[in-house]
């Protein structure tokens, strides 16, 4: 590196924000190295972007005066402040679903059907309760009680793993304001999309005339399974007192109509609490039909909306509510969350700018470009803590339209977070003493791992999703309204 770009670079990660704001462009500057909040930011190609040491990173990282540092703490707070409440919405954006589409999501998984039909009805029920792994769960649940059959149940999974990337879509449209940001953020979403629909396109098929899945997984099941414990990330223990406090699903209305052992919801209503008295014991413990406990006497009676041990009942949750009443409830809490979802992604990315404005990009991309496999491992180790894969996409989309996370870095982790949110079906696999579930739970683990191996390590492979991702972000420059139809034609129309 010259002596001026070295100059040019010190004086730019160590000068605070707002001190040199006589230059804005690449153009001006002697080394043409482009920074954060640059007017020609969004010009810059991957390509011509320099390459920076990690000397260089660790300086701009740690190297502050007691000011700069007071100022890097304080939009520490208030990341975090936003990320936590962004985490709260996805969470109770994942609640209020499975209250308004619970009902319709447990009869479409009930019944046992022909492949593509298996397929659409995965896409859907996700798309509905936005959570792949209840789906999964639920899935591999119903195979361990023989109700849907293994093969079925391979089929609704590939389904599942189409529907499960609507929520990053959906978070991508807060970015709308800025077209270049929507563009990148679009893009950073569509190309977990995109690579799901390639992977079906090829594996759905080759299942259907070989059954290969079926075949490879069946030689490694052991001879029987013993039971398990859940388990649940520790983001879930950090987001989910407070939205339990607003509304908690019950997802066993979904299991109960999935598996036949009620024919519809109204088995579930008027909720009853009993002595009127609302608390989890009172409403929402169950009766021991073995020691001849009866609903209404013995133990209340709870709907799509329950309570929890700890937190006690929602503030949603009404005594006596039928489902119409639980109904209107959901489809609150829905706008509520969308509110705030947005309200905090504008606040998260407002935040993030002016902690990254005047950054060279060179530092940026040192920083963020990882190796493709180390990027897939990160991807699946944030999904296994977080035991979403729509939370972790969801929180890295943002910084894809703001331009931190390159759309060939976003490609690798979307496919760890793949890998990640498997292992909650394990995990509900684990739980059952069914080795028919542990084949299916493993069948959706390998069908991500053959969708990695056939698109991501051959760079013409590879260009295929990363170039369609591209062409959906273009289209967002014709036309704000892509987005959204996109998902209802996607995601609800096609299916």
């Amino acid at each position: 590196m010259s002596t001026t770009e070295a100059q040019d670079t010190t004086k730019s990660e160590t000068t605070p924000v707002g001190e040199d704001s006589a230059v804005k462009s690449r153009k001006d500057r002697p080394t043409g190295s482009t920074h954060f909040g640059d007017a020609d930011w969004d010009e810059e190609q991957v390509d011509e972007i320099g390459d920076a040491t990690w000397g260089e990173v660790a300086k701009a990282c740690c190297v502050h005066d007691a000011k700069e540092w007071g100022k890097i703490f304080v939009g520490a707070c208030g990341a975090l402040f936003f990320l936590y409440f962004f985490l709260f919405a996805l969470e109770l954006l994942g609640n209020s679903a499975k209250v308004l589409g619970g009902c319709r999501a447990g009869g479409l998984l009930s019944d046992e059907t022909n492949p593509v039909a298996g397929l659409v009805i995965g896409e859907l029920a996700t798309a509905l309760i936005q959570s792949s792994s209840t789906t999964t769960s639920i899935i591999v649940s119903l195979v361990g009680a023989d109700a849907v059959s293994v093969n079925s149940g391979i089929y609704l999974v590939m389904g599942a793993n189409i529907g499960t990337s609507v929520t990053n879509t959906i978070v991508s449209m807060g970015q709308m304001a800025d077209g270049a940001q929507l563009e990148r953020a679009f893009a950073g979403a569509t190309v977990h999309d995109i690579f799901n629909l390639l992977s079906v396109a090829i594996l759905f098929p080759l299942e259907i005339i070989s059954h290969y899945l079926y075949h490879l997984t069946k030689a490694m099941l052991p001879d029987n399974v013993k039971d398990g414990e859940a388990w649940s990330g520790p983001i879930k223990k950090i987001v989910s007192p407070l939205s339990d406090k607003i509304l908690k699903s019950n997802k066993d209305v979904i299991k109960d109509i999935a598996t036949g052992k009620v024919d519809s919801c109204d088995a579930y209503y008027p909720a009853l609490c009993l002595d009127g008295i609302e608390d989890y014991k009172h409403c929402a413990s169950k009766c021991d039909k073995d020691a001849g406990e009866e609903v209404g006497v013995d133990c209340g009676r709870v709907g799509l909306i329950t309570c929890d041990k700890t937190t006690g009942c929602p503030a949603f949750f009404q005594n006596g509510a039928n489902l119409h009443d639980d109904s209107i409830s959901g489809g609150v809490c829905l706008v509520l969350s969308l509110f705030l979802l947005i309200v905090c992604l504008m606040g998260l990315v407002n935040v993030l700018q002016r902690g990254l404005a005047g950054m060279s990009t060179r530092i940026i991309y040192k920083a963020t470009n990882v190796n493709g496999l180390i990027g897939i491992v990160i991807g699946a180790a944030i999904t296994i803590l977080v035991q979403s894969s729509s939370i972790t996409t969801s929180v890295l989309t943002p910084f894809v339209g703001l331009g931190v996370i390159q759309l060939e870095q976003m490609l690798p982790l979307t496919l760890g977070a793949n890998i990640g949110t498997t292992i909650t079906g394990l995990l509900a696999a684990m739980v059952s003493d069914n080795v028919d579930a542990l084949q299916v739970a493993l069948c959706h683990l390998f069908f991500n791992i053959s969708g990695i191996v056939i698109w991501y390590p051959i760079p013409i492979m590879r260009r295929v999703p990363l170039r369609g991702a591209r062409a959906l972000g273009r289209a967002t420059r014709r036309s704000r309204l892509v987005p959204p139809i996109y998902i209802i034609v996607v995601f609800f129309v096609i299916p």
